[in-house]
């Protein structure tokens, strides 16, 4: 069976990918190995600019009635609770969404899921090998009868077969220590002064190496907890840990409600080039960070709009294939300056440890926040919006 364009992997990036190529009157098939769109604990904070792209497929006023609506977000000091707040308000001028919205991805993947054509995704469907020729790929795997493809897009993710079979070389590190991701239904908000609904905390308290997150979505939060010193992987992960951390964050003489429970190792890599001939990548399976800044699906959406709008010409015979190398040459400095690195500077402030260090950080910050330009320029690079002028700008 020959396809337009296949795809492989159905989270957000993918099912954008492919809402955004059938309505500029291309046809995809998306590959998924999983039953049903996945519902574990990712990605679920979106960027401004992200709320601007899927107002374009008119997602945005649905997704954004399941979620929290965040004007504000700061970085403080949780024994003082001194902090640093930054009012999004200030880039009304530059988006049409001046705030941060709070929701699980997967409610998104439903949308997505429910605006394209039937039977465009299959479920079910494992992709174990790519082969490339002249005019396309061939996709074999368990699921579904052998497909070739005019066009193959992996949104595979951080173990991506797209990937493997272009051959491309996937630098960075892994980095050393683990997060155990942890979801409670506890109102923190209630009884931790200020909060915004997104929070980056430095803390003193033993438990932790100096630092963790408490990011609120529709009716629970989620903390991000990160090993104490001397701490092993597999025993922070333990329910008893959790529960140490939690009350560490905030005694109550009652055990905390953990619904959900996921410890995750935190990559920082990119590939060479985002095109093989006919292959292409978006999302994890083309570049891995530091959920810090919450940038990750954030980027792979960008991906996927601008892989859309390089592709769709191409395939209307309206511009000719080496088109697509801008690709690249548009997503892949954006990824490296702005996300990965950007990413990896969130995460080292935050685990910093020395007392001094961390006061000079959070005056500089909130320096920063109080001052509207200065604000706005950092806002616009954390929001993501800088990035995606820069490549805009790209030939």
């Amino acid at each position: 069976m020959r396809v337009e364009v296949a795809i492989v992997g159905a989270g957000p990036v993918g099912l954008c990918l492919a809402l955004l190529l059938c309505r500029g009157g291309a046809t995809a098939t998306v590959l998924e190995a999983g039953p049903d769109i996945a519902e574990e604990l990712r990605a679920s904070t979106f960027h401004p600019p992200t709320l601007d792209l899927l107002d374009t497929l008119d997602l945005a006023a649905p997704l954004i009635a399941q979620g929290l609506k965040t004007p504000d977000w700061q970085i403080r000091l949780h024994e003082t609770g001194e902090r640093a707040l930054f009012d999004l308000s200030v880039l009304r001028d530059d988006t049409a969404h001046p705030y941060r919205l709070q929701v699980e991805q997967h409610r998104l993947s439903r949308l997505l899921l429910a605006a394209l054509p039937p039977g465009t995704v299959r479920f079910g469907a494992r992709v174990d090998s790519v082969s490339q020729d002249a005019d396309g790929a061939t996709l074999t795997g368990e699921g579904f009868e052998p497909l070739h493809a005019n066009w193959v897009v992996g949104c595979d993710g951080a173990r991506s077969v797209v990937r493997r079979a272009m051959e491309v070389g996937f630098s960075g590190e892994t980095y050393p220590e683990t997060t155990i991701l942890a979801t409670t239904r506890f109102p923190f908000h209630e009884y931790l002064p200020g909060l915004s609904n997104v929070n980056y905390l430095w803390t003193e308290h033993p438990a932790f190496s100096g630092t963790f997150s408490l990011l609120r979505v529709p009716g629970k939060w989620r903390a991000s907890l990160h090993t104490a010193p001397d701490e092993n992987p597999e025993d922070a992960a333990t329910p008893e840990a959790v529960q140490r951390k939690l009350q560490a964050i905030l005694p109550r003489p009652e055990p905390y409600e953990v619904e959900d429970l996921r410890p995750y190792r935190i990559h920082q890599r990119i590939v060479a080039d985002y095109r093989r001939g006919r292959l292409l990548l978006a999302g994890d399976a083309a570049h891995l960070n530091s959920p810090s800044g919450g940038m990750g699906m954030n980027g792979g959406l960008h991906d996927a709009a601008e892989l859309a709008a390089t592709l769709l010409p191409v395939l209307r015979a309206e511009a000719e294939e080496s088109t697509l190398d801008r690709y690249t040459r548009r997503r892949r400095p954006v990824a490296e300056r702005e996300i990965l690195a950007q990413a990896d500077r969130n995460r080292a402030r935050m685990r910093e440890r020395d007392p001094a260090r961390r006061r000079a950080m959070l005056a500089e910050l909130q320096r920063t926040a109080g001052d509207p330009e200065l604000a706005r320029a950092h806002l616009l690079r954390s929001s993501m919006i800088t990035g995606l002028r820069a490549a805009a700008a790209v030939a």
